[in-house]
């Protein structure tokens, strides 16, 4: 006998993954850049920051899946590129942007969090690689241009996995492919 599983106890578990691996990637991020790379534990937060990517990009494609499978796929991808490519930001802008367009599709979240993640996203997905062609210089982790740019992303994972953590996701019945 197959045993069925619960498919809002799967999402909630899957959101609550999500919710807290988002806090852990951003304590995570933000203590590595306090501390410098001559600090000894900055390689361990970067190894955690890496795995977080990798389980983030997971838990969200099988949150999103229903609504757009290759976009879905797409995002899990660029976040698994985010955890080995030197350029990461532009892979967790993209991967972002997929996957908040997602949220933002299937309604799984208030719409006003899922406009915010995907302005958000466009906002690094247009200025990361203006600045990795040097247009935008001056913008290194220390300088208050750049917190300005991550702003918006950060507040909107900090919201969004507080959400996912209490809320979950909305489940509604997936669109019907043509």
């Amino acid at each position: 006998m197959i045993a069925r599983t619960d498919p809002q106890a799967t999402s909630m578990t899957y959101a609550r993954i999500a919710g807290f691996t988002f806090l852990f990637y951003i304590a995570a991020g933000i203590t590595s850049l306090s501390l410098g790379k001559e600090a000894n534990v900055t390689e361990l937060l970067y190894l955690l920051q890496n795995l977080s990517a990798i389980v983030l990009g997971v838990t969200l494609y099988m949150l999103t899946r229903e609504y757009g499978p290759a976009l879905a796929l797409l995002a899990l991808i660029f976040r698994s590129m985010e955890a080995i490519h030197d350029e990461s930001e532009i892979f967790f802008a993209v991967g972002s942007l997929l996957f908040c367009w997602l949220l933002l599709r299937g309604k799984m979240i208030p719409t006003g969090l899922a406009w915010l993640g995907v302005t958000a996203s466009v906002l690094l997905v247009v200025i990361l690689p203006l600045q990795l062609a040097g247009v935008i210089t001056g913008a290194g982790w220390a300088s208050s241009a750049t917190w300005m740019i991550w702003m918006p992303m950060l507040v909107f994972e900090i919201a969004f996995a507080l959400w996912l953590l209490v809320k979950g996701i909305a489940l509604r019945a997936a669109p019907q492919s043509s």
